[in-house]
């Protein structure tokens, strides 16, 4: 049988997916190529990203294998992370996530 997945990772290092279609609060989270499941707490609209890992406040959000901001508050696995829990990155903080980027 094989399985629905609702979300997708970008790249293996990501602690957000992204929602592959809108998830009600409650439905398990089946990330594709991950057999593990999350447990949705809040509604997530398509598109969206939610959190995979626990991410502390001020810790960086990571999709695409890159930072892509810095939570304002901690985010649990199962939670919608967007704008209203996330900022973007000051000079200094973008000038450092660029020397981290890994080349193949």
């Amino acid at each position: 049988m094989s399985r629905i997945f609702n979300a997708l990772k970008l790249n293996k290092d990501d602690n957000v997916a992204v929602a592959l279609r809108t998830i009600k609060a409650g439905e398990d989270l089946s990330i594709q190529g991950e057999t593990a499941t999350i447990k949705v707490m809040v509604d997530i609209p398509f598109g969206h990203k939610i959190a995979t890992d626990l991410i502390q406040k001020d810790g960086k959000i990571i999709k695409y294998g890159e930072c892509m901001g810095i939570s304002t508050e901690e985010i649990e696995p199962g939670y919608h992370v967007h704008v209203f829990n996330v900022r973007g990155l000051k000079e200094d903080e973008r000038l450092s996530a660029l020397q981290e980027v890994r080349l193949p």
